[in-house]
């Protein structure tokens, strides 16, 4: 089977990469771009560069009507209940900090957040910090040796004193879907929040925040063929409404005096200042690209490549696959050998894979693991692509060996 992809020729940076001698396979960490997106963003700044919702002029119109064009749009991809409940950031991380920062008050010492083991840094350390400094209690859910959360042991573990559940969809190291249903469901049984953090998740078909359920929704742009330095994050309008807000300047002041000042609702009493306008501009495009193809052979395409990496992998002697990979991305390690030293070796062959921790060190500490290799794939990925990464790993492992 010789697993072409007919969209490869949409990413005209692969093209470039593989006249380079490079192959990617990193687009966990950042996919490429569409033409669509390239094309886009290019007639925005070509037309006439300008800010939003803040001026009269044609050039301040045009861009304010791409820029909530890509909200609309936005709003449709996850099935939010409004336009009004999509806010844009610049980060996946900024996007966590500002529920951190802007659910704070919500919470009384003794409360308790919920995470796992797998959770990216991002959706760690903003809830380990508000733990800090409000006297909260920070439980962790362990995960099973397939590398999903342990259900049992999580419904003795989310009980009447969590007050907040944040939780990845799929995880960025083992690849593995998370049982979100049951967890959120369980988190609403005893009145937590529920935060979903979808960077990973929502690259991979399409995901309905209202049949979720889920309070708030993140994910990154970049991960998604989109622009870098611009977030989503949703949120049920009821829930935006209770964030105190945790940036202050330009656009989301709707009247300031000296002495004091009050604010817009959300989104943009949460978008304080300029935003990432060409970005935002730029995911709307990837997202009408997106919804052109057939989702269906998208993912019958990602799973058949998924498939031939995990049996090339595990027909490999000494090399372990971490967990029990189900969406593009697999993460192993070999026995007597260095990750950044086998990286290094598959990089001099023109291979981009990840080495090390993946943003994710406390679940390495309980795989009792330095680091691993992390292989990512998306649709403009072929065969080929891991023909040329195993020839490679194997003459990296007879060098190491």
């Amino acid at each position: 089977m010789a697993l072409t992809s007919p969209w490869r020729a949409d990413f005209p940076a692969i093209s470039v990469l593989e006249a380079e001698g490079q192959t990617y396979l990193d687009s966990a960490a950042t996919a490429q771009k569409p033409q669509a997106l390239m094309d886009r963003v290019y007639g925005y700044f070509r037309s006439g560069a300008a800010n939003v919702h803040r001026a009269q002029h044609l050039p301040s119109e045009r861009a304010t009507r791409a820029f909530e064009a890509t909200r609309e749009t936005t709003a449709r991809w996850l099935n939010a209940r409004a336009d009004d409940e999509i806010v844009f950031t610049h980060g996946a991380t900024e996007a966590f900090n500002l529920l951190a920062y802007g659910l704070e008050a919500q919470f009384r010492s003794g409360d308790e957040i919920v995470i796992s083991t797998l959770e990216h840094h991002a959706n760690l350390l903003p809830w380990q910090q508000l733990a800090r400094r409000k006297g909260l209690r920070l439980v962790v859910l362990p995960i099973d040796a397939e590398g999903r959360v342990d259900l049992q042991v999580a419904s003795g573990l989310i009980g009447p004193r969590t007050r907040l559940l944040a939780i990845s969809q799929l995880s960025n190291v083992l690849g593995t879907w998370q049982p979100l249903t049951e967890l959120l469901e369980l988190a609403r049984r005893v009145g937590a929040i529920t935060v979903v953090d979808g960077a990973q998740g929502i690259v991979h078909g399409r995901h309905d925040v209202q049949a979720l359920g889920c309070d708030f929704y993140v994910f990154s742009s970049h991960k998604l063929y989109g622009p870098e330095g611009l977030g989503v994050l949703y949120g049920r309008r009821d829930r935006l409404l209770t964030l105190r807000h945790w940036q202050f300047g330009g656009e989301m002041v709707r009247h300031a005096r000296l002495d004091d000042a009050y604010f817009h609702a959300p989104p943009m009493g949460l978008e304080a200042g300029t935003p990432a306008i060409g970005a935002v501009i730029g995911l709307g495009a990837t997202l009408g690209y997106l919804g052109g193809l057939d989702a269906e052979a998208v993912h019958r395409h990602e799973r058949a490549l998924l498939d031939r990496l995990c049996q090339g992998l595990r027909q490999r002697a000494g090399v372990r696959l971490l967990g029990e990979p189900q969406a593009a991305l697999a993460s192993f390690v070999v026995e007597g050998v260095h990750n950044a030293d086998l990286a290094s070796l598959l990089g001099e062959q023109g291979i981009a894979v990840r080495a090390g921790q993946h943003c994710a060190m406390p679940l390495y500490q309980s795989l009792e693991l330095g680091g691993a290799i992390r292989v990512s794939l998306a649709l403009y990925n072929d065969g080929s692509d891991l023909d040329r990464f195993f020839a490679a790993l194997d003459a990296a492992l007879e060098i190491l060996r």
